[in-house]
């Protein structure tokens, strides 16, 4: 989806098609990818995060600056019954919406503007349920849709979820950016006029920044909220310059024609770290690449297979070509920092005889051929997914499973993947809320089949284990839950763990107070600008 219906002459904000530098209250962030969509309940991408929920909007709760802990936003303060069943969210009073062209409020944010945002995903009678043709991706991914029984306003200023089952990481997910508050009275007067689909196009929020325009592949537009409910930002003017080329994104940053960039090439990283004009911060990511492998496929249905393609794949080489100083091999399917993290997990150590050996005792002494899907573009979890499936293609050659390298557009390479098309390919996760259950549920559970569980795989002791741990409040039994299910998948290996990347976030030095976030998000609320 591309947003040409929001283009808007640049030049009712005195804009141009070039930025030749950064006016002084005004922010350049340099990004890879266009947003292909501005709102965050119906998408499931970082970039459209960032330009959406992320500046746009607020949720119940939100993750403290830098961290994975939760702390108050709308909500000033919550309670959470003692079966764990029932959460009370206490609403902050006097938050205004923003305005624009279209929509002027006449009150501000109640518990009605909560009840619709969550009702919208989880209420398949409800008006905008189907409005964008939406998909709700992460309600979905996160089993909400079993999870979730009713949500009730109480009074103006306080409203009741109850769930159908204990869910431990459950105010985690209130705080994630797909349970971000619309404006009800926006979205009552779009659907009276028969416009509805603007709510997704032309967004209305309570956060730090309004939008302004979106020209198709070129930039996203922000003005400060003169009445956010902190106080308003430092920056006036906040720009999404859509910059594909790395090697274009770092010239413009030194230029001092981009504050801050996504995606830098891995080959600049020792380039930024002693060029006096960059600040380059860095932190461990909440990601995972790894190799899905479809076992609903001939001959990758067998664990002896999948087994022997673990063994076959050289991690520390991926991780030395590929990441370089950026990653460190994966020896579970998520980091060590997220809870139920198993360190004496057993390993498919790198060794090609054994491999053989699998394969001959699988049926395949001559090996066989297959395909390896390459994402076509960068994402956080991996720099270079091309070069990785050119590693894995030619370590699989030297036991006789011959890989082609096969490639699509990158919507048509999530849709047939979903649709269960390919055989082997590579992929990535980042977590959202830095919990256990947002990796293995989203990408092993059989919940998500269709959907992020790409290998097809089903184990019923796997998910027992997952339930029982989701529905778990000690944490010390959580981990060891998700330990022993973390035997089971290690046991079938239907994906193949390849590596954690390591963020970066090359600054300006006129960038100040930018905190580097865990989920690879970059909220600019906190930033002020330098006048050097």
């Amino acid at each position: 989806m591309r947003l040409s219906t929001l283009t808007i002459s640049l030049a009712l904000l005195g804009a141009t098609h070039t930025v030749l530098s950064a006016p002084a209250h005004t922010l350049v962030n340099c990004i890879a990818t266009p947003p292909a969509r501005l709102s965050p309940a119906i998408t499931n991408d970082a970039n459209d995060f960032n330009a959406s929920s992320q500046q746009i909007y607020n949720r119940l709760l939100e993750f403290k600056a830098g961290k994975i802990e939760v702390e108050p936003s709308l909500a000033e303060r919550w309670e959470v019954s003692e079966d764990g069943l029932t959460y009370t969210f206490y609403l902050r009073k006097n938050v205004q919406f923003h305005k624009n062209k279209q929509f002027t409020p006449t009150r501000s944010l109640n518990a009605d503007d909560v009840v619709f945002s969550f009702q919208r995903q989880a209420d398949k009678n409800h008006p905008y349920h189907d409005v964008s043709g939406a998909t709700y991706f992460y309600f979905n991914w996160l089993n909400l849709p079993k999870i979730f029984k009713s949500i009730q306003k109480i009074d103006d200023y306080t409203v009741k979820i109850t769930l159908n089952q204990p869910n431990s990481p459950f105010i985690s997910l209130v705080a994630m950016d797909f349970l971000s508050i619309y404006s009800k009275e926006y979205a009552d007067q779009l659907l009276a006029k028969g416009t509805p689909e603007l709510l997704d196009q032309q967004p209305i929020g309570t956060g730090p920044f309004i939008f302004q325009t979106y020209q198709t592949d070129h930039a996203v537009r922000y003005i400060a909220n003169s009445h956010y409910w902190k106080g308003k930002a430092e920056i006036e003017r906040l720009i999404f310059s859509i910059t594909p080329d790395a090697s274009t994104r770092y010239a413009k940053l030194k230029a001092g024609e981009c504050d801050i960039i996504d995606f830098p090439n891995i080959a600049d990283i020792a380039k930024m770290k002693q060029d006096p004009a960059i600040n380059l911060l860095e932190r461990e990511g909440l990601n995972l690449a790894y190799l899905g492998l479809n076992t609903k496929k001939a001959i990758l249905n067998n664990p002896k297979v999948r087994q022997a393609l673990h063994h076959a794949t050289d991690k520390k080489t991926i991780v030395n070509a590929v990441y370089q100083t950026s990653g460190t091999i994966a020896n579970n399917p998520f980091p060590a920092a997220v809870l139920g993290y198993h360190p004496t997990l057993p390993q498919y150590e790198f060794n090609l005889e054994k491999a053989k050996a699998l394969l001959a005792e699988a049926g395949y002494p001559d090996g066989f051929e297959t395909e390896i899907w390459v994402q076509p573009v960068v994402r956080p979890s991996n720099p270079n997914p091309r070069r990785t499936a050119e590693i894995i293609q030619a370590d699989w050659a030297k036991i006789g499973v011959k890989a082609k390298l096969v490639t699509h557009e990158w919507a048509d390479f999530n849709k047939r993947t979903r649709e269960g098309e390919f055989s082997a390919g590579t992929y990535g996760w980042t977590s959202r809320n830095g919990d256990p259950d947002n990796f293995l549920f989203p990408l092993l559970s059989k919940n998500n089949i269709p959907g992020t569980n790409y290998s097809r795989w089903t184990n019923e002791d796997f998910e027992q284990l997952l339930s029982s741990a989701v529905q778990e409040k000690d944490p010390k039994q959580r981990a060891k839950q998700y330990q022993q299910a973390l035997e089971i998948f290690q046991q079938h290996t239907p994906i193949i763990p390849l590596a954690h990347a390591i963020n970066y976030v090359p600054l300006s030095k006129r960038v100040q107070g930018f905190v580097q976030n865990p989920f690879g998000y970059t909220p600019f609320y906190s930033v002020r600008l330098s006048k050097e």
